[in-house]
């Protein structure tokens, strides 16, 4: 029998939600690269760029494409993972998942 709360391979959610901006800087740390300097070269303020590596700001698609351009990363890949974060982030919102259940009951009724 197949329930709501299936669970499938497909279905699995990571304990925390991993931003984009960790595996950047992951990226940028394995290079050897400073964050300042890195800011600098690409053309950013170093506030924003620490704030999207540290899981403060999202990843926009410019920023992914500046990425792209400096790193070599796919902004495809960066855009992605900005959206699946997001969308775990909100699952786990208990007002959201309150404001859904009763969504889900009146479209039920239609």
């Amino acid at each position: 029998m197949i329930t709501e709360n299936r669970i499938a391979a497909n279905d699995l959610q990571p304990f925390r939600p991993v931003h984009p901006g960790e595996v950047l800087k992951d990226e940028i740390e394995y290079r050897g690269i400073s964050q300042k300097k890195f800011a600098a070269q690409i053309g950013v303020q170093y506030t924003m760029l620490n704030e999207i590596l540290n899981g403060k700001r999202p990843v926009t698609t410019n920023f992914a494409l500046y990425m792209e351009a400096a790193l070599g990363v796919p902004a495809y890949i960066l855009v992605g993972l900005q959206t699946d974060y997001n969308l775990q982030v909100a699952q786990k919102d208990s007002k959201l998942s309150n404001r859904l259940a009763e969504i889900r009951k009146v479209a039920a009724l239609l």
